[in-house]
């Protein structure tokens, strides 16, 4: 059940208009933010909230039970607050936060609406709109490994091992000519085969990163395809280092990266059709290895 203030229940009950919506974030690096559609900074619990231009609450669902709360937050992208980059680097991923309604001529006066964290964040070129989820979401999260043919650790990490700053897994590059909002031709990767940056990671010298969705190699002439469009907008001269991609195979695994040891997937398992399968002549059945090259 939700406490308001005495005194704050008798400024609703008389119309007064002195309201403005207070976030506090603390990301899982420790970084406390906290902003207000105010248009003057609040002093909130020794916590300045910085007023943030067009930042916009949506609508909070509470829940009975152990149903999940769920709130919205939307805005422009501010370099100095919530930037692109951080939100592609994921530093806002799972960041604490606390909504409160609150009268900007008394912060002290205050009802606290929501508490969550930051879940799917939608972002474009100069906007961002993040899901909140209340704290009861890791409820409902599935805990432990999936079993799949695929590999679930991410290229480079600890649990992949390979080390992606290798020079025949990165390149550095130029923007030669800008061919749409989100494709390129550029210098630098011709040594490179059709396709090895496909899923790959882009990072701008200048600040900023996006995913490869396709990297092709024509008459010795290289172009890179990105997914979107919310990184730096593509200009000629722009210089970058792009990863090379991997679909999680266990093909791609040891072809590719020759890391089979660490393939964190279970190629072999059976599927539906071992299920479905009867015995049959001609095939080996010595009571080994279902996969024979």
């Amino acid at each position: 059940m939700r406490t308001v203030p005495a005194e704050l229940a008798a400024r609703l009950a008389g119309g007064v208009t002195t309201f403005a919506h207070v976030w506090r974030f603390t990301r899982r690096d420790g970084v406390q933010f906290a902003f207000t559609d105010h248009d003057e900074a609040l002093v909130f619990d020794a916590l300045t909230c910085e007023p943030v231009s067009g930042l916009v609450a949506g609508a909070v669902e509470k829940s009975l039970g152990l149903s999940v709360d769920t709130a919205s937050v939307s805005g422009a992208l501010n370099g100095e607050a919530i930037s692109e980059d951080d939100l592609a680097r994921g530093l806002w991923d799972g960041a604490r936060v606390d909504l409160y309604r609150a009268d900007w001529s008394d912060p002290s006066l205050r009802v606290h609406l929501f508490a969550g964290r930051v879940g799917d964040v939608r972002r474009g070129v100069a906007a961002f709109e993040a899901e909140l989820r209340g704290l009861q979401a890791p409820l409902n999260v599935a805990v432990g490994r999936v079993f799949s043919r695929f590999c679930d650790a991410d290229l480079g990490d600890a649990r992949c091992g390979k080390d992606i700053e290798a020079t025949a897994f990165r390149g550095d590059g130029l923007v030669t000519e800008v061919l749409s909002p989100t494709a390129c031709k550029v210098s630098g990767l011709s040594a490179f085969s059709d396709g090895w940056f496909d899923r790959g990671k882009l990072v701008w010298s200048a600040g900023g990163q996006n995913e490869v969705s396709a990297h092709r190699v024509e008459v010795g002439a290289a172009a890179i395809e990105l997914r979107d469009d919310a990184g730096p907008a593509l200009t000629v001269g722009a210089a970058f280092r792009v990863y090379a991609g991997c679909d999680k195979s266990f093909a791609t695994c040891r072809v590719k990266f020759a890391n089979t040891l660490n393939f964190r997937g279970f190629p072999h398992m059976p599927g539906d059709d071992a299920i479905q399968s009867r015995p049959v002549t001609g095939e080996i059945m010595d009571g080994g290895s279902r996969f024979h090259d």
